[in-house]
């Protein structure tokens, strides 16, 4: 899905993860599914739980608790997968699609959130990397972290995920040296 076309869409799907609230707009979202079998494949980061098969293709399974550093998603029978499409900017300038899942712990609702509602990513002082982060939705008293799920995963991660779910392979070493890659989007 281009980018341009989700910053017109003021649509997100909230859901919670560790007890806080989130939003993806709903321009990334192709579906929510409850928890399925999960595939579990040899040498993925710690972050990937598995793959699921989504009427014949592969779809790898983010656990955003995991990537983010706060824990681990709780599995309980609302936690359900949230499958997305990640635009990839190649190295020639050319986009290609990737549809990830990712955990969540109860899907809530869709609301409209407007621009002058969205205040920008908070500045914390030290080198913490919230590009990820498109801002915070001021929705009936409380924050909702809204996030750009085209700059969840690093540019590596995501060549390590798109050759894995495109040619069967393995899906491995995306968490080795992943320090310091670059955010997706950003020149290799």
């Amino acid at each position: 899905m281009n980018d341009n076309r989700s910053k017109d869409i003021h649509q997100y799907l909230t859901f919670k993860l560790a007890d806080e609230s989130y939003a993806v707009n709903v321009a990334n979202i192709k579906e929510v599914l409850m928890i399925p079998k999960i595939t579990k494949v040899p040498r993925m980061p710690d972050f990937m739980s598995g793959i699921i098969n989504l009427r014949g293709t592969v779809v790898p399974i983010l656990d955003l608790c995991k990537k983010f550093g706060i824990g681990e998603t709780r599995m309980t029978p609302e936690t359900g997968i949230i499958v997305t499409e990640i635009t990839k900017r190649e190295k020639d300038g050319s986009e290609s699609e990737l549809v990830i899942g990712v955990f969540s712990e109860m899907v809530q609702k869709v609301i409209s959130i407007e621009p002058k509602e969205i205040e920008p990513p908070p500045k914390i002082g030290v080198a913490i990397d919230t590009d990820f982060i498109v801002g915070m939705g001021h929705v009936e008293n409380e924050f909702i972290i809204i996030l750009d799920i085209n700059k969840i995963l690093t540019g590596y991660e995501l060549q390590a995920l798109q050759n894995g779910a495109e040619g069967g392979e393995a899906v491995a070493v995306a968490s080795e040296g992943d320090s310091g890659e670059l955010s997706e989007g950003q020149e290799d």
